[in-house]
């Protein structure tokens, strides 16, 4: 018999399994250990492989070579067992280890870049820090200015008859020349004018000029109501009571914010109209729109800020009291011993909780909270912040 196919690979040990048949017909059916249908009703079946085989194709991939056959003869191709089955699914944790990888590789990237650009950035800072220097020095002697006066006054209060007439003195007199200084150092801008709701001396607004207005302008307000603070502070207690300092310090508080709500307005409606370098008609027609759109949201924070201003005169005109005066009996049951300063009681207070605390030693108390220093009893509904002589360190820009 004339062979017409190739012989099939057959494992060593086993020889009669690797005969040949003489022809190929089409294939009908691949079996999982590999065979090949031929005429005549002859095929080979490869049923038995030695144990040593069975165990090394269970450990590695093995493949028969595939020969061409001439008839069109189908040869099968050994696969494992674990090759056949497909692979596994990928794994997530790989995956956003990739993704990981990726982010850190951009941060690197983005470091290096910056690394690089670094000394660039340092030349065009100190360009433009040296193009407003003039700016840049105002607005942190202005700053240092108000913080430092700001907390000897908050200072001065809390000291109440303790506190230093010649500090109060000196405080007034720097706030006054350190505002007359200024507005002397710029007399050619008439940077006055914003005070009164005029606009300055200026040709041509530009956003940072506004800026540089509406900033000196409102530090400018803030001193000068500081500085009534420090009249305040210099009137002797017998002809105004710490208590009714304190309603005075709220009530200026709340008129420098009110006021400086205001003063803004002509310079940034002034600025908005002239918006735009386009045509007349549309420069015009931006410019209306914009300036409405600002007095629309300026006039919705002057409700809400009305408000608070109403509630604030009902509170100095009222000078509601947080209790009644303390009997003498009362004050021995507690030995007579303010718990708040340790001391005798001055002017005692019985609060509605039964606790009994030196009229001006509560006043400070509830300058800052709502309830007993002992019992934590709710006594006043609202926290009066601005009795203490603290000024708002908001800056008011539009």
């Amino acid at each position: 018999m004339q062979a017409n196919c190739n012989q099939l690979y057959s494992p060593p040990g086993n020889a009669s399994e690797g005969a040949s048949a003489s022809q190929c017909l089409h294939p009908s059916r691949l079996t999982g250990e590999g065979s090949c249908l031929h005429s005549g009703d002859i095929h080979i079946q490869i049923n038995s492989i030695p144990k040593e085989y069975a165990e090394n194709s269970g450990s590695r991939n093995v493949r028969s070579d595939v020969h061409s056959c001439p008839h069109g003869c189908v040869h099968s191709h050994y696969r494992s067992h674990s090759h056949s089955d497909g692979r596994q699914p990928d794994d997530p944790a790989v995956e956003s280890g990739e993704h990981g990888s990726s982010s850190f590789s951009e941060f690197r990237s983005l470091f290096k870049w910056l690394q690089k650009s670094l000394p660039y950035i340092l030349i065009l800072g100190v360009k433009l820090v040296m193009q407003h220097i003039t700016g840049i020095s105002l607005g942190i002697g202005l700053l240092t200015t108000f913080i430092y006066a700001n907390k000897s006054i908050v200072n001065q209060v809390f000291l109440r008859e303790r506190s230093s007439k010649i500090q109060c003195a000196w405080l007034l007199v720097f706030l006054a020349g350190s505002s007359v200084l200024l507005y002397y150092t710029f007399n050619s801008q008439s940077l006055y004018y914003s005070l009164i709701f005029l606009n300055p001396t200026l040709d041509h607004l530009s956003c940072w000029e506004v800026l540089w207005i509406v900033g000196i302008t409102d530090f400018i307000l803030k001193f000068l109501f500081m500085g009534l603070k420090c009249l305040i502070l210099l009137v002797p207690s017998f002809i105004m009571p710490f208590k009714s300092k304190g309603y005075w310090y709220m009530l200026l508080e709340e008129l420098c914010q009110y006021y400086r709500t205001f003063v803004p307005i002509p310079v940034w409606f002034r600025y908005l109209i002239s918006y735009g370098e386009f045509g007349n008609v549309t420069r015009w027609s931006l410019g209306m729109l914009l300036a409405l759109l600002y007095l629309i949201l300026k006039l919705l924070g002057f409700f809400g800020h009305l408000r608070t201003f109403t509630q604030v005169l009902r509170i100095f005109f009222t000078r509601p009291s947080y209790g009644v005066p303390a009997s003498k009996r009362q004050c021995s049951d507690v030995e007579d011993i303010c718990s708040i300063c340790q001391a005798e009681f001055q002017k005692p207070l019985l609060l509605i909780c039964q606790h009994i605390f030196c009229e001006e030693c509560i006043t400070l108390w509830f300058n800052r909270e709502k309830t007993c220093p002992l019992c934590r009893t709710v006594i006043s509904d609202q926290i009066n912040k601005w009795k203490d002589g603290a000024t708002s360190s908001h800056l008011q820009v539009y």
